[in-house]
Order: structure tokens, then C-alpha cells, then sequence
């Protein structure tokens, strides 16, 4: 496919989903595509400027609308079928003292990842149960790294670049995966992956998976706390 059809594919598709959208009313969500649907497999196109500045906005509104329905803590636009290079993230944080000192889970504001990249800032990782908003059913342990450099735009087109470290560091690393066609599986200790019944909840509330390793089998980096 050539650069002009994939914008003209773009554009067309987000038209598709706003016009959607507006039919359904105010408060309307988009529908979010499951794990085995390709748009989640298919490298996002860099956002340059396809849509207007309306349309941008119309855009990223729906996105925090179905993230905050669903509800989660990041969504990336491939979650709903477009293949742009676009996230938003927003995280309250948990009640739970010791899972929020555990996990480095500071509240993360309402924001907005335009061509998003991440680099480790250092060789630390630390693992913990995650859960995709694509992959609904399941979480499973994700080493990652602790710290990264996080480089983007905003909605508005200004530069980032900031170290972001814990929960909020690993929001980024999983919305950007999505951008690239990898989800949070591909990256997990598989004996880790549990069902979101009572015992998947039960592991995946422990601060530091430790109970879940021993019993299931799988390593934690050295460190883990």
C-alpha cells in the first residue's frame, strides 16, 4: 500500500468510527477489538497530520470515554480498529496502600500519546500482573523495565520527553506496545497467565507476585520486592 492509500484508508476508517460515534450520541463509546483481530498485529502509521484538528479532538475524546467506560487505564487507537499512532492514559491509582507503595502506582492525569516511543533508562525490571483491555478474561506477570524515557507529542503538538518510573512507566511501555503490534502476552511468563475469577483476582492482588511464582512456577526478576 502506498503512503497516500494508507492515509486515504485512515482517514476513511476514522470517519467511519466518529461517524458511528455521533449516531450513537454524546456519550458514546467505541467498540474495543479482541486479542486474534490484525488491527491489533499491524505496526500503527505515525501520526502527521491525516486528520484535522476537529476530528483529532473528536477522536481523542471517544478514546478517554470508552478507556474510562471500559474501565481502564490506557487505550491505544489500534484497540479500536485504527491503526494510528495515538494513545491516551489516565490511572486514579488504588485504594491499597501497600499494593500502590509496591507497584510505584502514583495517579496518573489524563493525557495523550502522539508517536509515542520508550527507551529503558537502566537495566532494572520488575514484574507484576497485567490485564488488556484487548484481552478481556485474563492477566498475566510482565517483567518490565522499572524506569524509561518516555518521548512523544501532545494532543497539541508540543514536545515530550520525560523519565517516568513504576505504574505510570509501565502504562506507557504496554499503550506503546500496542502501537507497534505486541501485546502484554508476548512479552509474560506464561505459567503466570491466569483467569479473572477468584483465584486469577487472588494472584493478581498480591503486591509483588511472589505467592503466584512459587505456586505456578515462574521466576521474578532478582530484585523484586
Amino acid at each position: 500500500m502506498t503512503d497516500d492509500a494508507a492515509r486515504t484508508a485512515l482517514r476513511t476508517l476514522t470517519t467511519q468510527v466518529l461517524e458511528r460515534a455521533r449516531a450513537a450520541g454524546p456519550d458514546a463509546v467505541a467498540p474495543i477489538v479482541q486479542a486474534g483481530h490484525p488491527a491489533l498485529r499491524t505496526p500503527a502509521l505515525p501520526y502527521d497530520g491525516q486528520l484535522a484538528d476537529a476530528e483529532l479532538g473528536e477522536l481523542v475524546a471517544l478514546m478517554h470515554r470508552t478507556m474510562r467506560a471500559a474501565p481502564g487505564v490506557g487505550l491505544a487507537a489500534p484497540q479500536i480498529g485504527l491503526p494510528l499512532a495515538l494513545a491516551v492514559v489516565e490511572d486514579p491509582g488504588v485504594p491499597d496502600p501497600d499494593v500502590a507503595a509496591a507497584r510505584e502506582r502514583t495517579p496518573v492525569p489524563a493525557r495523550v500519546l502522539v508517536n509515542p516511543t520508550y527507551a529503558p533508562v537502566d537495566d532494572e525490571r520488575v514484574a507484576f500482573y497485567e490485564g488488556c483491555l484487548s484481552v478481556v478474561g485474563y492477566v498475566a506477570v510482565v517483567a518490565r523495565p522499572r524506569r524509561v524515557r518516555l518521548t512523544c507529542l501532545d494532543e497539541h503538538g508540543a514536545a515530550v520527553d520525560e523519565v517516568l518510573t513504576g505504574w505510570p512507566a509501565r502504562i506507557v511501555q504496554h499503550e506503546t506496545d500496542h502501537l507497534r503490534g505486541t501485546l502484554y502476552l508476548d512479552r509474560a511468563e506464561t505459567r503466570s497467565l491466569a483467569a479473572t475469577d477468584g483465584l486469577g483476582a487472588h494472584w493478581a492482588s498480591e503486591p509483588v507476585p511472589h505467592e503466584a511464582a512459587r505456586t505456578l512456577g515462574f521466576a521474578l526478576p532478582p530484585h523484586a520486592g
